[in-house]
């Protein structure tokens, strides 16, 4: 894991200064006019999802912006201050933002785990072996758990509009389902050899496991060391051995490492695929539907031979 940074250090100093602004400021960090309950998220992916869910019923806010890679992000004063103000705040859980538990010291709202539920599937290599990889929103199926915690929340934090929650929840699990489905009627289409996503990270392993591909990848997370060339050369290995026509890397890394992977092999670099964060609006994946169905769709026609 990363040391602490001089940034960290100064963030860690003016947690003294923030209490003191926590004390001093309002019931929330809404305008005095807003009364509706504000919950606040690790990152993008969770607050798409959340308002989703939430409607206009409930003001949500992702700490990390669009683009920003999580795994080692440093949280700011001014992101202590909202989770300080906040009536929830949601995480990712099983080891994502390992900056978390610093983050809420300052922070009496609830603390809500998205992952709760989820069974985790181990990482296979690396530094973190044995633990679990925490990638399970790229999974369709493993995302309906995550839904369905978010709907309960926001139930136990405003009961009033138990009835608003359950019918954006179940609206927006249907529309997910239908990505599922899609992955899954296109894939069965494919002869069982091409059924292998090979990525950058790691970042795939529930998707792969619901969706019945073959898994490999360079690094197990991103703060790994990345793209050694035992790495790159047990990474080709796999794609020489299983004939993988396209090899895929995430929007947030270097893919350097992978552009080798296809010279070595002769396998075409796919589309960049999206994992850790969401796009500005007008980007390619501005909300989560979009990620899903951006990286549905580029995996499917990487292994049927597409080109980007």
């Amino acid at each position: 894991m990363a040391k602490p940074g001089l940034a960290s250090r100064r963030n860690l100093a003016a947690l003294a200064v923030l209490a003191m602004l926590v004390s001093a400021c309002g019931t929330g960090l809404s305008s005095p006019d807003d009364h509706r309950k504000h919950v606040v998220t690790t990152f993008t992916v969770l607050a798409d999802m959340a308002r989703n869910v939430a409607g206009d019923v409930i003001v949500v806010d992702s700490i990390t912006k669009p683009g920003a890679e999580i795994h080692e992000y440093e949280p700011t004063p001014s992101d202590m201050l909202k989770a300080a103000k906040a009536d929830v705040v949601l995480d990712n859980g099983l080891g994502l933002e390992r900056w978390f538990d610093r983050f809420v010291q300052r922070s009496e709202a609830r603390h809500v785990t998205l992952t709760d539920g989820v069974e985790p599937l181990p990482i296979r290599s690396g530094e973190y072996l044995g633990k679990a990889n925490p990638h399970a929103w790229m999974s369709p199926r493993t995302a309906a758990i995550y839904v369905a915690n978010i709907r309960d929340a926001f139930i136990r934090l405003d009961p009033a509009h138990e009835a608003t929650f359950r019918a954006n929840a179940d609206a927006y699990l249907a529309r997910i389902a239908e990505i599922d489905r899609y992955l899954h009627d296109e894939l069965a289409s494919l002869p069982a050899e091409q059924r292998a996503l090979v990525s950058c990270e790691g970042a795939f392993s529930y998707l792969a496991r619901d969706a019945g591909l073959a898994e490999a990848y360079l690094w197990p997370v991103n703060s790994e060391s990345e793209g050694t060339p035992r790495q790159i050369r047990t990474t080709a290995e796999f794609v020489q051995h299983n004939r993988v026509p396209t090899v895929f890397c995430e929007s947030t890394v270097n893919d350097g490492p992978q552009r080798q992977v296809a010279r070595e092999t002769g396998a075409r670099l796919g589309e960049k695929l999206y994992v850790d964060s969401l796009s500005e609006p007008g980007g390619p994946v501005p909300t989560y539907l979009d990620l899903l169905r951006h990286d549905a769709r580029a995996i499917v026609s990487g292994l049927r031979g597409g080109t980007p």
